[in-house]
């Protein structure tokens, strides 16, 4: 059947959104209706799913001890410790329950949820690492958070095949990094972004290729450049030391006219490389990927996002994670081997067939399930057998079209539709979607999202922000384990709030990140870990997307950028920017 291209109206946003001819071949192969929410509420969606650098401490549901987990206290939810929740001390089909074709469908499955324990830290193979989460493969990290096969980082996210790094986002097989963001293959790459192959630079953007650069952008294969002129070694050695990197003061400084200069060089249309016919932000090594961000290696997909790891294939809807992908729709936090998971959220390592289920690992042909482990044919975790299960699932389908779940701002989620948001185990400005959607306490209220409010701190401050040395050769293991005050402690904005960056108000100096500050020569930091994580996506490019014309005088190339057209930078189109740098 030959489709056209319709447009409809989200029932969350009351937007018109559209649905392409390759979007209901997509939904026809997967036998699955067309979306009742627009691209973006159904990408919000999704994230509420999925925390995000949060860690809370609360009592075991299992041992009663004080644990850690990312789920607050309040959480509506039972929480037992990660290795417990691994073992083989508990069986999640203890919690099995019969199908009741009188009610809805989805509101058994909430209940479920909330009967079956989940574990603290969503993670395995964490070697010293316990106060990381979202991860696997960590060795001596801490507060790590979206991560894979990295060793001695500290508070950092999105960052894969990384090793001794600090206050880093989205960095890719790279070491020794600080205050970076968009880094790959880099070596000694200090309070930069969208760098790649880089080593010993500093201050810079946009560089492919360079070693001892110094506030430079859009450089290709150069070394021994500051402000993007060129220098001998012994020059560019000698004013890099003039200008005393190790001096908070100094550094103050030197971003300030750097901002200046950032703001004035040409931009990209978009961050990518490796690419044929895709569109979004930050995407490479992919063919046929369209409407995405922050993708790698994927191919003939569409609206994904934060798929960190590599082969991903013929998905669509999909928010986080990847690595050996395929068939997955309306997903958040799928990976691992996943095929043909629908509408689920945290199933992995192998799954298969899998629909409506939550953190289950292992499993094929499950429907409606939560925590289980390596097993099949189970709806509400019964088990059934092969043929029962096969003719259960239809009627479920149908009778989740018939009797659909209403939430609480009377949205109508039907089979099709992935979980209401109130279904989510986390509060908004806990997860995903607070990082790349920021509300107020009050618009999320409206929206019908839950809040957390912020926990009481009642530090002793050790050190004020005015006693604290402004060069990094004047601080002593002393400092080690003082609590420090936050910059933005009671510091007001203009509306007479405090500071929204999820603000600790105070923070610590470990030996391990002292080592690291003398060692490269920094100075110390003067904000507390949530506030250094914000200042530094704001190097982060836009997750939404505007279309505009290359700015080069006399191009006439359109293209979708995430820079919206209000925004100060000069942008151009790849052959335009092609032309410029290389």
């Amino acid at each position: 059947m030959e489709h056209k291209q319709e447009t409809r109206n989200c029932q969350s946003c009351k937007k018109d959104f559209i649905i392409d001819p390759e979007d209901f071949n997509f939904y026809e192969k997967i036998k699955v209706p067309p979306p009742t929410f627009c691209t973006e509420c159904r990408m919000v969606n999704r994230m509420l799913f999925r925390d995000y650098r949060s860690l809370h401490k609360r009592k075991s549901d299992k041992t009663n001890e004080i644990i850690f987990s990312i789920f607050h206290p309040k959480s509506n939810c039972k929480v037992i410790e990660r290795d417990i929740w691994w073992s083989d001390d508990w069986d999640a089909l203890d919690y099995g329950k019969d199908i009741n074709f009188n009610d809805s469908f989805l509101k058994q499955v909430k209940e479920l949820f909330i009967e079956v324990p989940v574990a603290s830290q969503t993670g395995w193979n964490l070697i010293n690492s316990d106060y990381c989460s979202g991860a696997h493969d960590l060795k001596n990290c801490y507060l790590i958070f979206v991560a894979t096969f990295c060793e001695d980082c500290m508070y950092s996210a999105e960052i894969n095949n990384t090793k001794n790094s600090i206050d880093t986002t989205r960095i890719e097989s790279s070491e020794l990094c600080y205050e970076s963001f968009g880094l790959i293959k880099c070596y000694k790459t200090f309070y930069s972004s969208h760098c790649e192959g880089c080593m010993d630079v500093w201050f810079s953007r946009n560089l492919v290729g360079c070693n001892f650069c110094f506030a430079c952008t859009n450089l290709v294969n150069k070394q021994y450049f500051i402000y993007n002129k060129q220098y001998t070694k012994d020059e560019y050695e000698k004013i890099v030391s003039d200008f005393n990197i190790g001096s908070y003061k100094s550094n103050l400084e030197i971003k300030k006219k750097v901002d200046e200069i950032m703001i004035k060089s040409i931009k990209k249309f978009m961050e990518g490389r490796k690419n044929l016919n895709v569109s979004g932000e930050y995407i490479n090594n992919s063919k046929n990927v369209l409407s995405s961000y922050y993708i790698n290696q994927a191919e003939d997909s569409k609206y994904l996002q934060l798929f960190f790891s590599s082969n991903t294939k013929d998905c669509y809807d999909c928010t986080l994670w990847g690595e050996k992908v395929e068939l997955c729709y309306e997903c958040s936090s799928v990976g691992s081997d996943a095929y043909n998971i629908r509408f689920c959220c945290r199933c992995s390592k192998g799954s298969r067939n899998c629909e409506y289920s939550f953190n289950c690992l292992s499993c094929s042909d499950i429907f409606g399930c939560s925590g289980l482990k390596s097993k099949q044919y189970c709806i509400l975790n019964k088990q059934y057998t092969k043929r029962e299960y096969e003719e259960l699932v239809p009627k479920i389908r149908q009778h989740m079209i018939d009797m659909p779940y209403f939430d609480k701002m009377n949205r109508v989620y039907r089979y099709g539709d992935f979980f209401p948001s109130e279904f989510s185990l986390f509060s908004y400005n806990e997860s995903f979607a607070q990082d790349y959607f920021p509300l107020t306490k009050k618009d999320a209220m409206i929206k019908g999202y839950n809040w957390s409010e912020k926990e009481e701190r009642n530090y002793k401050i050790d050190i004020k922000q005015e006693d604290i040395p402004d060069n990094i050769l004047d601080v002593n293991d002393s400092i080690i384990g003082k609590v420090i005050e936050c910059l933005h402690y009671n510091v007001k904005d203009h509306f007479g709030l405090n500071c929204d960056d999820s603000c600790t108000e105070a923070f610590r100096i470990t030996g391990m990140e002292l080592s690291f500050y003398k060692r490269i020569g920094l100075p110390l930091p003067r904000v507390c870990p949530n506030c250094r994580h914000f200042e530094r996506i704001k190097m982060r490019n836009s997750i939404r997307l505007f279309k505009r014309r290359c700015m080069k005088e006399g191009c006439q190339n359109e293209f979708e950028t995430s820079y919206s057209p209000d925004r100060p930078e000069i942008v151009y189109c790849e052959r335009c920017y092609q032309q410029e740098v290389y």
